[in-house]
């Protein structure tokens, strides 16, 4: 096929960010009103049994702990692993903490999953198509997924379960046109390497609405991510990519420049990460119900049994990786020069593809620092942790990705700042950049983590509220 003109795909680039920037603005949809959301996943979670109990890994089916290398698996070989990683940063560390050298469970799931959200016009405005999905590990278990929300092994049926709902519009034969489409990176800190397709498509033919599913505008969604663990990981990061006018100008850097700060960072650090036998991995412990840190920090492997009457599988089984404490992630933003910036970290994280990916400004758990001394504590915590009410311009708990995480709970924070809290020269591996040039870098994938890519979803959202 022949692209189009070069004026012709600026024209409908526009016209597309336009519809957008409607959908955004439109608080009161065609399908179901606002209001109503609460009593409208309510009366889903009622006609679908959900249940969630721990157990100890001897029961979990199909699972067990591999003799040579002590490694959790599955055993079609299929789904993930839960294995060990050794990260090294052989030069000075910038980014996760006061250790050079770390060892760590991590998930091993080399398959991409694909996150799409299907969209379409009614009465003159885009809505999108959502879904109330149950997931584990969701604190209150049903949460907004994306119209689709799969892993290879889902799509193929590797589990023998039901087809995936409208996974047609996603693969194969194209059933409409392509809004958004990147490869995005997963948690760096708990997986390895892995990768998620997040997708746009605006439908053009009839769509039938399912059970579970609504049909909801931008400034709906935008409102819903203003409420506590309602709208999933999943969601979100489809959502940050969604197109928005280019308005880059006045940014304190170009984009040239902020790419090859990126690259500068991504050079100096000289980190490597392996994956190692789970057994005998140093400062962590297993017995029969969970694996451990010697120390009681940052995170446990358990096992559950799930009950979903929703679900392509609708009983099984499974590991699930659990934090511990309530997470703090937070993007300082000022204004200069008239335009918004928000102050981002190039951030380290064991299981990225490409060693660094911008962060929020604060991405910790709070009580896994506690024991430091002031001087090992991360840079502007204390900032984001005593900020004044009037300070904070967007907040909520979130939750992340609840089919790996169980209770993995995140207080998401937009907060003003000002020289003294945030200066314009800040220190090594932060940068002031717009959300703009962010919403450009998250075409491409692999720039933003998924964290920072909630922070993005949120300041949209905060900004259609108050239009």
């Amino acid at each position: 096929m022949t692209p189009p003109p070069l004026p012709q795909a600026r024209d409908n680039t526009r016209r597309m960010t336009e519809r957008l920037g409607l959908s955004s603005a439109t608080f009161h949809g065609s399908h179901l009103p606002t209001d109503r959301f609460s009593a409208w996943l309510a009366e889903r979670g009622s006609v679908n049994a959900f249940r969630v109990d721990r157990i100890p890994f001897a029961e979990l089916d199909g699972w067990s702990f591999e003799d040579t290398t002590g490694n959790l698996v599955h055993r079609s070989g299929r789904f993930f692993t839960v294995e060990g990683m050794r990260v090294t940063e052989r030069d000075e560390p910038y980014g996760d903490g006061p250790y050079a050298e770390w060892h760590q469970p991590v998930i091993k799931q080399p398959e991409v999953g694909i996150l799409g959200i299907l969209a379409k016009e009614f009465d003159g405005v885009l809505h999108f198509l959502m879904q109330a999905k149950m997931e584990p590990g969701n604190p209150n278990l049903l949460q907004l997924s994306p119209t689709v929300q799969a892993t290879r092994s889902n799509y193929t049926k590797a589990h023998q379960g039901a087809d995936v709902k409208y996974m047609e519009h996603f693969v194969g034969p194209r059933r409409g046109r392509v809004v958004a489409d990147s490869l995005q990176s997963e948690h760096g800190s708990w997986f390895f390497r892995k990768s998620n397709r997040n997708m746009i498509v605006e439908a053009t033919g009839d769509v039938p609405l399912l059970d579970d599913f609504c049909w909801l505008t931008l400034g709906q969604i935008a409102e819903l991510l203003h409420r506590d663990n309602v709208v999933n990981m999943d969601s979100r990061t489809v959502l940050s990519c969604l197109p928005v006018p280019e308005t880059a100008a006045g940014a304190l850097h170009s984009d040239t420049e902020l790419l090859s700060w990126i690259t500068g960072e991504r050079a100096r650090h000289d980190v490597h990460a392996e994956r190692v036998p789970l057994a005998g991995l140093p400062g962590w412990r297993r017995h029969e119900t969970a694996v451990e840190h010697e120390e009681g920090r940052y995170f446990k492997v358990v096992a559950v049994s799930v009950q979903a009457g929703n679900r392509e599988v609708t009983s099984w089984t499974q590991p699930l990786f659990e934090p511990v404490g309530l997470g703090v992630t937070a993007f300082l933003t000022r204004t200069f020069d008239g335009v918004p910036h928000v102050l981002v970290h190039a951030r380290v994280e064991g299981g990225f593809l490409d060693t660094v990916e911008l962060g929020p400004t604060v991405q910790y758990t709070p009580d896994n620092y506690a024991h430091l001394p002031e001087k090992e504590r991360p840079p502007f915590l204390d900032t984001v942790l005593e900020a004044p009410a009037e300070r904070i311009r967007y907040e909520a708990v979130h939750a992340e990705e609840g089919g790996r995480f169980l209770n993995a709970e995140s207080r998401y924070l937009l907060v003003d700042a000002d020289e003294r809290d945030a200066p314009l020269e800040p220190p090594p591996g932060y940068a002031w950049v717009s959300p703009d040039q962010l919403t450009w870098l998250v075409r491409h994938g692999h720039y933003l983590n998924v964290q920072a890519r909630t922070l993005l979803a949120c300041l949209n959202a905060a900004k259609a509220a108050v239009r």
